[in-house]
């Protein structure tokens, strides 16, 4: 891969539709394994807004290299003693390291005080507080100028990456995904532990260019060790460069010049050598890229599954209060209405037989004998109230058991359980008895002007007065609920013979065509209020959903994103592999001797490979 600004323009192009997906991904759902997920999304945007894009952005800009590793590695003392001056605490307190500090040429300066790179934390450039407010140490980079440091190098002295705190480990691993090269600590004593080959492992997948420390090795054991180290390496498939620094005294603070002076030589050779540093920044890029491909194609599955979460979550709701609606529909249709109170009330207001029987009659003054039979009796404002009435207790109860189920199948799921946070929904609103008592009173006044219109007409005038409209009101109340398939036998007769009344007296009024149609509307008017109720009650639960924020394109944002960037490294082509440095000849060499061996060492080897 050979990054130029025009192949250089297209990466950053692919790279930033890669993190615009990242930023607009969201995973608010509790499903199995999303806070891993949520964690990953969060590691590749740091990723890129660390490392990635301003790297190449600015190809030209300095190395960066993070000086890693486990707890008490000593990685501050080798810093310190590479530049033969104390710019980084050390001590015997654990956690040593406990802000970042960043180490370049004074010349350089420019490159790391603004937010070029790792955007989130504040510099720290001399005593006091940092530039902006912070809430720890934590959050800020300590800057400091040293001559001591070459042209084209900037060293990164990261908290422990075992850290006991928290915001340190979390910190190190940040940085770690910052650096052009990693430069990793370990000591004698443990270098076969699990951490150090845990983030070898991170830095082979990544394919990124790792320097390889060990530290405080015995003179008497260096060939044993060393050999044991390099042997693990090549069973786990690395590639790391290693460097030996000797157990040796510390005299204020700072190792002797010779122990340090083979890392010193080679992180000179790779930014003194064009192609070397060429060669480190553009395997490095190649790999980080390449390892957000697997990553994003993780989470773009980790998208798709939130969605089908969130949307069986919403189907729960939308099952059990869909059955609400049928339950109610049904009630309001079999005649499950006409006992009890309604039909007692209506049974009051019409009688039993007098009413049915003069409409029966074919001949005679048939308005007069309808007159007579309902002249005396109740108001029909009590059948519109029991009817009222009933609707609101059948509507309620409805609710409460869809309420039930729907907080059942969340309360039963671990992301729909996060989503309740300990909210009561297990029940229908407590005000919805009122809202849906206002609804039923809307509707029947709605009835009222239905046959109140009907009743307008010339034919229909007379036979409207003679009855009235809140009573033809009732009537056509009452005959919608005309089934009888949800009654008992001895309740069918009576209900029957109620809901037959109502429908006969309508047709003497309005007759057989008109009934229909405004039975037909009072009816799907009905079931539209009690639709909203319901749904209204179902939205309980649904805003939840909708404020938590399941995007749907998600995943297919991701995965164009995915294309895109693997268009683009396929164009790019292969990266170099890291480069590789011969062991030194003797195990105690000259510090100044070691260091040009080195950076000739390397630069002959990089001259080879570009060679071909």
């Amino acid at each position: 891969m050979t990054l130029s600004a025009q192949s250089g323009r297209r990466l950053v192009a692919a790279l930033t539709e890669v993190r615009t997906g990242v930023a607009d991904l969201r995973l608010p759902l509790e499903t199995t394994g999303a806070a891993d997920d949520r964690a990953l999304a969060r590691r590749l945007r740091d990723q890129l807004d660390d490392h990635l894009l301003p790297r190449v952005r600015q190809l030209g800009a300095p190395l960066l290299a993070v000086v890693g590793g486990s707890t008490g590695a000593g990685k501050s003392t080798l810093v310190n003693s590479l530049l033969r001056e104390e710019v980084s605490p050390s001590g015997v307190i654990r956690p040593t390291t406990r802000e970042p500090v960043l180490v370049h040429h004074p010349d350089e300066g420019a490159w790391f005080t603004s937010d070029r790179i790792l955007p989130r934390l504040a510099r720290v450039t001399g005593p006091g507080r940092p530039a902006r407010d912070v809430p720890d140490v934590a959050g800020a980079l300590r800057l400091v100028p040293h001559h001591g440091v070459p042209h084209g190098l900037a060293l990164l002295d990261a908290p422990d990456i075992d850290s006991v705190v928290e915001a340190n480990r979390r910190l190190g691993e940040e940085l770690l995904g910052a650096a052009d090269l990693w430069v990793f600590v370990t000591t004698a004593a443990r270098y076969a532990d699990a951490v150090p080959w845990d983030l070898l492992a991170e830095a082979a997948r990544r394919r990124a260019v790792v320097l390889l420390v060990l530290n405080r090795v015995e003179p008497g054991a260096r060939e044993a060790v060393t050999a044991h180290l390099r042997r693990m390496l090549v069973e786990r498939g690395h590639d790391a460069h290693v460097v030996v620094v000797p157990e040796t005294q510390v005299a204020d603070g700072l190792l002797p010049p010779a122990a340090t002076s083979e890392l010193g030589g080679w992180l000179r050779a790779v930014v003194g050598d064009g192609a070397a540093r060429d060669g480190v920044v553009e395997r490095t890029v190649r790999g980080a890229a390449e390892d957000l491909l697997a990553a994003l194609a993780h989470l773009a599955a980790a998208a798709d599954e939130q969605r089908r979460h969130a949307e069986r979550l919403r189907e729960a709701v939308a099952v059990a209060y869909a059955a609400a609606g049928r339950d109610v529909a049904t009630a309001t249709a079999d005649g499950t209405m006409l006992r009890g109170e309604v039909l007692a009330r209506w049974q009051e207001f019409v009688g039993t037989g007098e009413l049915l029987r003069a409409l029966e009659e074919r001949v005679g003054s048939w308005r007069d004998r309808l007159t007579a039979a309902v002249r005396g009796r109740p108001a029909p404002e009590r059948v519109a109230r029991a009817v009222g009435d009933g609707l609101v207790h059948l509507v309620v109860d409805a609710a409460d058991r869809a309420a039930e189920r729907a907080h059942g199948a969340w309360h039963a799921d671990a992301a729909g359980a996060a989503l309740l946070g300990g909210l009561r929904l297990s029940r229908a609103s407590a005000d919805l008895p009122d809202r849906a008592a206002a609804e039923i009173r809307a509707w029947q006044g709605g009835v009222l002007d239905l046959v109140s219109t009907e009743g307008a007409g010339r034919r229909a005038t007379a036979r409207a007065l003679s009855f009235g409209v809140n009573g033809l009101g009732a009537a056509l109340m009452v005959a919608i609920f005309a089934s009888t398939g949800g009654l008992t036998t001895a309740e069918v007769g009576v209900a029957g013979g109620a809901a037959l009344l109502a429908q006969r007296l309508l047709e003497a009024v309005f007759g057989d065509d008109a009934v229909r149609r405004l039975t037909q509307v009072a009816h799907d008017d009905l079931r539209a209020r009690v639709d909203a109720l319901l749904d209204a009650e179902a939205g309980r639960f649904t805003a939840l959903l909708d404020a938590a924020d399941v995007r749907p394109d998600g995943a297919e944002r991701l995965r164009h994103a995915v294309a895109g960037l693997t268009v683009t490294l396929v164009e790019l082509g292969d990266a170099p592999p890291a480069p590789v440095l011969p062991p030194p000849t003797s195990a105690e060499p000259d510090a100044r001797a070691a260091g040009e061996a080195a950076e000739g060492a390397l630069r002959r080897w990089w001259r080879r490979l570009w060679r071909g």
